[in-house]
């Protein structure tokens, strides 16, 4: 897989983090003897469970997919990225914000 995906989906769970938001990573499978999905050894209807009755987003994206991703150009600077956002842009603004 190309680097930059797994780069990309690494940051899309530290943004998510940083929302307070959950993920799990790791390989997805059905237990034979309960037959739940599992992503590794979590439980999928457990890990759930939790928001119960709750609006909730969720993004099952594959570590392995070998598609590489599009070069975009960013409408802030124009400079063309791979990823999610532009990491020059991204860079000024933790700056301008202190992190």
């Amino acid at each position: 897989m190309p680097a930059y995906r797994k780069a990309s989906i690494r940051e899309l769970t530290q943004a998510a983090a940083r929302l307070d938001g959950r993920f799990v990573q790791g390989v997805l499978r059905k237990d034979s003897d309960s037959g739940t999905w599992m992503i590794g050894n979590t439980s999928l209807d457990e890990w759930v469970r939790r928001d119960d009755g709750e609006e909730v987003t969720v993004i099952l994206m594959s570590m392995e997919e070998g598609r590489p991703l599009e070069k975009r150009t960013c409408r802030t600077c124009g400079r063309e990225y791979i990823g999610y956002e532009c990491s020059h842009c991204r860079e000024i603004r933790y700056r301008l914000r202190g992190r």
